[in-house]
Formats: structure tokens, C-alpha cells, sequence
């Protein structure tokens, strides 16, 4: 009886090997999913912002303009929005990870976040998801003055006043 419970012990042991690997591999997956993304509504970004750079040269698209900073807005919250996603994602699976790597003798990841913040406030390590939300939100602010640079401003101002 001892052998068969040994045995089956082993084959537990096994089976958390390839389900932690597995739980590493969709990690990773989400990972460059997240990379692609990104790139992604980076490059909508850009072409958004060149086009409506293009347009402002002629004073007779101020709708485009203005059309064209809405729609890179929305694109940028929706970025945002997937960075959030994404991170949630990425969050649940490393906790899974954390957790099972409490059956193992090493646990590379629980040690690499103890390295990477051993305070546990955030000072050494920040996390990456801040500084990618930073991208959209500059792109916010880029359509934001490039819709408002383009209204005209004197007819407001006298249509204000009457």
C-alpha cells in the first residue's frame, strides 16, 4: 500500500509540474497578447494623430479635426481600458502561480517579487502597467489640444457675446 501511495504522490507531483508549466506558458502568452495589443493602438494612434497633422494644414477641416481627435480619444480609452484588462489577467494567473509553487522546493516567481519589491510599498519596483496607461493618456491630452487648437476661437467668442 505504501508503494501505490507513493506512486500516486509522484504522479501528483507530475501533474502540479504541468499544470505550474502550463500556468508559466499562458502567463507568457498573455504577456505578448498585451505586447500586440499595444503595438496595435500604437500604430492607429499615430496614423490618427499624422492624418488629422495633415488635415490641420488646410483651415477648411476643422470637422475632420475635431471628428478625428474624438474618434483617437475613444481609441485611447479603449487602449487604457485593455492595459486594465490585461493587467487583471496577468495578476490572476501570477497569484495562481504563487500559489502553486508553494508545493515546490523553488519558487522562482514568489522570489523574484521579493527581490523586486522587499518592502512590499512599490518604491523599488514600479510596476509597468503605470507607465503603459502613461502612453494613451498622452495621446488623450495630444488630441485634446489638437481639437482645440483647431476651433475658432474668435467666431465663439463672438457668437459669446451676442
Amino acid at each position: 500500500m505504501n508503494q501505490t501511495s507513493n506512486k500516486q504522490t509522484e504522479g501528483e507531483r507530475a501533474e502540479r509540474l504541468e499544470l505550474y508549466k502550463l500556468m508559466v506558458e499562458m502567463a507568457d502568452r498573455v504577456s505578448q497578447r498585451r505586447q500586440a495589443a499595444n503595438s496595435f493602438y500604437l500604430s492607429i494612434n499615430t496614423l490618427l494623430v499624422g492624418g488629422a497633422a495633415y488635415l490641420g494644414a488646410e483651415e477648411s477641416n476643422f470637422k475632420n479635426i475635431i471628428l478625428i481627435s474624438l474618434v483617437g480619444f475613444l481609441i485611447s480609452r479603449y487602449w487604457i481600458a485593455s492595459i486594465e484588462s490585461y493587467k487583471t489577467l496577468n495578476t490572476a494567473k501570477f497569484n495562481v502561480i504563487n500559489s502553486m509553487e508553494q508545493h515546490f522546493a523553488v519558487r522562482p516567481f514568489t522570489e523574484e517579487w521579493a527581490e523586486l519589491d522587499p518592502d512590499k510599498d512599490g518604491k523599488r519596483h514600479k510596476p509597468f502597467h503605470k507607465t503603459e496607461k502613461a502612453v494613451p493618456k498622452i495621446f488623450i491630452l495630444l488630441y485634446a489640444f489638437q481639437a482645440l487648437r483647431t476651433v475658432p476661437w474668435k467666431q465663439v467668442i463672438s457668437l459669446l457675446h451676442c
